[in-house]
């Protein structure tokens, strides 16, 4: 039996459950599925190439690096974001640059989720150096197996031909 908590905190159970759940979709969508720690926390690392001849012969790298955390406010998102970014700027393999695109979604879950940081979530995407474009992800977890996901889901001048690619991997990954 789940025990429930009585004194208005959300319980840590519905976040880990999302990503195990996050964890099967990614494998299931072919991606390369490991963990690394970020802090106390577990990340699941998600990672894919693709390239297609309209990004005229370009590669793209996604990387899915998601947590299960208490809560998640705007500092807390911003440092993972940061952080995710680059860990899989690390990890990329080929040349960086014009015929290597590094996307990232920097995934939090967490049945706490502030407000602040679903708006630094939906406000924009956040661009380090020249080919490395991160799409943070906040997802909020009342129940187990319900989530409310908020990203960036505008376009972006640098890496823009990506924007409908990453997006549609998005809604897989978090529906």
């Amino acid at each position: 039996m789940t025990q429930q908590r009585t004194d208005g905190t959300p319980s840590a159970e519905s976040a880990t459950a999302y990503l195990e759940a996050l964890r099967g979709r990614l494998a299931t969508d072919g991606c390369g599925v490991t963990a690394t720690p970020w802090g106390d926390h577990q990340v699941v690392i998600g990672s894919r190439s693709d390239r297609k001849a309209r990004w005229f012969g370009t590669k793209v790298q996604l990387f899915v690096l998601a947590a299960a955390v208490p809560r998640v406010d705007d500092a807390v998102l911003a440092d993972f974001t940061g952080w995710a970014m680059e860990y899989a700027g690390d990890l990329r393999g080929g040349l960086p640059g014009a015929r290597n695109a590094l996307m990232v979604l920097p995934t939090l879950i967490s049945a706490d989720v502030r407000a602040s940081a679903t708006e630094w979530a939906a406000k924009d995407a956040r661009i380090q150096g020249t080919s490395v474009i991160a799409r943070p992800v906040v997802i909020e977890t009342p129940t187990s197996g319900a989530g409310r996901v908020t990203m960036y889901r505008g376009g972006v001048v640098w890496g823009g031909m990506f924007t409908t690619h990453v997006l549609e991997k998005a809604s897989l990954y978090y529906p």
